[in-house]
């Protein structure tokens, strides 16, 4: 049996005339899919992706089309998307999962690729002003081997178009390093 706070499930359970515990009431709660879940499966189907990478924030972006399938998996508690470009004559991938943590409430997005070893990790809430979910974390920039601030800003506009920017600190500036737009195909 599965070993929660200290006691097992079967611990949790059995209470006289089979009530749940309120240890048992939480746990169920956390693992329970919820409405942040469903807004993340709004996006589940396949896009058209449209991505700017600026290696120059004063320069203009190389522009990248690609495509995306989007799932939830787990029973619903975590949105994956792959991606799929040609970047610089290299066919690229990549995957994104983010999930909503009832206990935190929080999203966590990881990200890794085929053109890095590294994984991005941001966490952050769901701003309902702007209809947007704002992430703060961390990656390695390859050149210095050492870890810099990002911030993601994953915007719904509408049922079929999405908006991802993404942000790095350069010398304590924020500065606008990549921009995905997703067209539901």
């Amino acid at each position: 049996s599965l070993l929660i706070t200290g006691r097992t499930t079967q611990e949790l359970i059995a209470k006289e005339g089979g009530e749940q515990t309120q240890e048992m009431q939480v746990w169920m709660e956390y693992m329970t899919p919820g409405h942040m879940n469903e807004m993340l499966a709004k996006s589940v189907g396949d896009w058209k992706t449209v991505s700017k990478f600026w290696m120059d924030p004063a320069g203009d972006p190389m522009v990248v089309e690609g495509t995306g399938k989007t799932e939830m998996i787990l029973g619903g508690r975590y949105q994956k998307m792959t991606h799929r470009s040609k970047m610089m004559g290299m066919q690229t991938k990549g995957i994104s999962i983010i999930g909503y943590d009832n206990a935190t409430e929080e999203f966590t997005m990881t990200w890794i690729d085929n053109i890095g070893t590294g994984t991005a990790i941001a966490k952050g809430k769901y701003d309902e002003n702007t209809n947007s979910i704002i992430m703060n974390g961390t990656m390695v920039d390859p050149m210095s081997k050492q870890e810099i601030n990002i911030k993601q800003v994953l915007k719904f506009l509408d049922n079929d178009h999405q908006l991802l920017e993404m942000y790095l600190d350069y010398n304590g500036q924020e500065i606008k390093s990549m921009e995905i737009e997703f067209i539901r195909s």
